[in-house]
């Protein structure tokens, strides 16, 4: 394993290591090549049952990839702020309509367009659970669970939550229409169990929804636009910080991943629904369990 790890890395820094990111403190380890390849895991695994975090942290040190601190925050919200575009690009008919009906029912108590005013309620509920309590813990515990070993033990245990959700839960049949306040808030719980490396956030959202009886459509519709207020609540919050930690020598690598991780998302989106449509999660339980395995037998 060790010896296969060497190899590729040894192959990744010798065809590409004139293409280093210049910073004003020296060379980042890391080329365009693999701000290419990030963006493209980053992108894909962000809304599959599989966690993006995990897949992005094993490949920077199968790879040898090394993101400096001062460019680490940088990079990572500039891929998820493309994997939201992605989400908007996507729905963005139907995003349409939500807010077109919130605005109608807000202003002429429209019947019709209840259901979409009282969804985008929700949508804001969960958002606050989520950024209230991903942004204290993460002020409070930081990366505490960022190594190695806890990356491992969660990607199995995602995968045996894969196959729980696919083989474990009876199909529900609430629809957007039966949702309440409390789904929302346990929906936003789900969001926050992302923090640790190796738990999905689109697989513990659906793992919960699923688990109140909601139908597989709605708790993937809600989970994955879900991100979009989310992801841009939590980049406002660090907008200080990623202000400070932002370089023009980081442009043309921030560039490269940005639009590989707005592609690659598109793919993964579609993929994941008609994923879930035909139920066929065990595929990535699978995937979590072998590649959990692996990274712990190479520690």
């Amino acid at each position: 394993m060790d010896m296969l790890i060497n190899m590729v890395r040894a192959l990744i820094n010798e065809k590409y290591d004139t293409f280093k990111i210049k910073s004003i403190g020296g060379y980042f380890h890391m080329s365009y090549f693999e701000a290419f390849l990030l963006g493209l895991i980053q992108g894909l695994s962000e809304f599959l049952p599989i966690s993006s975090t995990a897949l992005m942290l094993m490949t920077q040190r199968l790879l040898d990839i090394s993101i400096g601190e001062d460019f680490k925050l940088a990079f990572e919200t500039f891929l998820h702020i493309a994997s939201v575009l992605a989400v908007i690009f996507y729905f963005r008919q139907e995003l349409l309509n939500i807010l077109q009906d919130f605005w109608s029912y807000s202003k002429e108590k429209n019947n019709d367009s209840k259901s979409n005013y009282q969804f985008t309620i929700l949508i804001f509920i969960s958002t606050i659970t989520t950024i209230g309590i991903m942004t204290f813990l993460e002020t409070n515990i930081g990366e505490t669970f960022t190594t190695p070993e806890t990356v491992a033990v969660s990607l199995i245990t995602s995968g045996f939550l894969l196959i729980l959700i696919e083989h474990g839960l009876s199909p529900g049949n609430r629809s957007h229409k039966d949702l309440t306040w409390k789904d929302a808030i346990i929906i936003g719980f789900g969001q926050v169990a992302s923090l640790i490396p190796g738990i999905s956030r689109t697989g513990s959202s659906l793992f919960l929804a699923l688990s109140l009886r909601i139908n597989k459509q709605t708790a993937l519709r809600y989970t994955i636009i879900l991100s979009i207020p989310v992801f841009f609540g939590m980049s406002i919050v660090k907008l200080p910080e990623l202000i400070r930690s932002y370089k023009e020598t980081q442009l043309l690598a921030l560039s490269i991943a940005f639009i590989t991780s707005f592609l690659s998302a598109l793919v993964g989106i579609k993929w994941i629904i008609s994923l879930v449509e035909h139920t066929r999660l065990t595929f990535f339980a699978c995937f979590c369990i072998a590649f959990g395995s692996l990274y712990w037998a190479s520690l």
